[in-house]
């Protein structure tokens, strides 16, 4: 039996691992850490009682990814979609993004529910082409061209929003500034505004999904989907040399620098040093909190947000953002997640759980949680009286958590739009690392970061063609 090995157990890294399984080829999966799931990852904190999401802990594109519906996630998940997905909270002023459009829309001024609904409808009525669009590399023939046109026409639109006309429209510019900051760095360019139309079409379309549990239930799906196909996982081996393997194969769901440094004499040196030196994002300081009740959010509808943005209007969001490229800002642009809204597992004893990151240089030690709960405390007066437990990862402590986050990049790389397209190369088949048996399937590769798996799914169904002939 030809036999594969799979370096990582990223979502990325066990979808690959699971599509080799499936074709019948022998598999070990080896993860340096003790535990599996990279940026999908569950677990206490420094003997803490609560369940604190170590990664990601909300999955826009969990419900559109074609790899976990095809890997059976969602018959092992139990995904909760909040009907609010997020809300955008700016000084007194709130915009909601709820799961259904026309629930938005009612809650929008007149003239700014038009402008809204002319840029998302299309890509929420084309939802599933969308992501089967955008999940995959964008280079070749179209999947579906009128999609791709629709998508391409709002962002243009999108773009003359957010650029041109945010003090005009400021709920609408507001909503979808919040989501292009989720791409760190603040790029103006069309790949930023895109990313975050696909994100706000998301969010009204198959919804901004929270596992039951935390997000570790998505990689131990993944992880029963391959013992089930016969497949293997080494938990604390740490893989520094590829001679140190038996196999033939590697799937590399690891960063480009230590794709880099596995692939040195196997793969061209021109792709080796590009590899060696990325074009990366900002970093990210995460706050993990527990608290003695729920947020007592000045607006109680924030209350049913799975997500909320804070940080001002989308000027200063987006100016925020691209402060975070050289500095941190004194007012950052924060992302919260409140699970245990919607969760009870997460804490105990009626506590609640709160995850809140901002931007910040690429590889800083700054800690951000005073600047983080001071916007936290604007938005919700008497929040500081509730912290019970705080947690700080900074973005040098994120890569020491998960080595493939190089300086606190979350997003493997750069997504503009020359790193969404050289990711890390120009080609219709990105994976492949120009040597033998040489793939590289972690985020750092289209369709890039979100835990969706279709790095990992796209890059082993290219490798059984190349490598074995299977469904050529």
């Amino acid at each position: 039996m030809s036999s594969v090995a799979v370096i990582g157990a990223g979502t990325n890294g066990l979808s690959a691992a699971c599509v080799a399984a499936r074709a019948g080829l022998d598999v070990t999966v080896y993860e340096a850490n003790d535990t599996i799931g990279g940026a999908a990852r569950t677990g206490p904190l420094a003997g803490s009682d609560a369940v604190f999401d170590l990664g990601s802990a909300v999955h826009p594109m969990a419900m559109l990814s074609e790899a976990f519906h095809a890997l059976r996630v969602h018959e092992r998940v139990d995904f909760l979609v909040p009907e609010l997905s997020y809300a955008h909270v700016a000084g007194d002023h709130t915009a909601y993004a709820w799961h259904d459009l026309q629930a938005t829309l009612d809650y929008l001024p007149k003239t700014e529910a038009v402008v809204y609904e002319r840029i998302i409808r299309p890509l929420v009525q084309r939802i599933d082409s969308l992501g089967d669009t955008l999940l995959n590399p964008l280079l070749g023939l179209p999947r579906h061209p009128v999609t791709l046109a629709a998508f391409g026409a709002s962002t243009v639109a999108g773009m003359g929003l957010l650029q041109g006309w945010p003090g005009r429209y400021p709920h609408a510019a507001a909503l979808l500034a919040g989501c292009a900051a989720h791409v760190a760095g603040g790029s103006r360019g069309p790949a930023g505004t895109g990313a975050g139309l696909f994100l706000a079409a998301a969010a009204h379309g198959a919804g901004w999904a929270i596992p039951r549990g935390g997000s570790q239930a998505i990689s131990d799906a993944l992880a029963s989907e391959l013992h089930e196909n016969g497949g293997r996982i080494e938990t604390g081996r740490r893989i520094e040399d590829l001679r140190e393997l038996d196999q033939e194969v590697f799937l590399l769901d690891t960063s480009p620098e230590t794709a880099a440094v596995l692939g040195a004499g196997r793969i061209p040196d021109t792709l080796q040093r590009r590899l060696a030196a990325p074009r990366r994002s900002p970093g990210s300081c995460v706050v993990h909190y527990v608290l003695d009740g729920p947020v007592p959010w000045r607006d109680p509808v924030v209350a049913q947000a799975g997500t909320v943005h804070l940080g001002g209007d989308a000027r200063q969001v987006l100016a925020a953002e691209r402060s975070s490229r050289h500095r941190a800002a004194a007012e950052p642009f924060v992302l919260v997640a409140q699970p245990s809204q919607f969760d009870s597992s997460r804490s105990a004893q009626g506590h609640h759980v709160l995850w809140a990151y901002c931007h910040v240089p690429l590889g800083s030690n700054q800690d951000m949680s005073r600047r983080i709960t001071a916007q936290l405390e604007a938005a919700a007066p008497g929040f500081r009286d509730l912290v019970r437990e705080e947690y700080v990862r900074t973005a040098t402590d994120l890569e020491r958590q998960n080595a493939a986050l190089v300086g606190g990049d979350i997003s493997g790389g750069t997504m503009d739009l020359i790193g969404s397209v050289l990711r890390p190369r120009l080609s219709p088949s990105p994976w492949w690392l120009q040597g033998p048996g040489m793939y590289l399937v972690s985020s750092a590769v289209p369709p890039g970061p979100s835990v969706h798996g279709m790095g990992g799914y796209r890059g082993a169904q290219h490798m059984l063609a190349r490598e074995f002939g299977i469904g050529r």
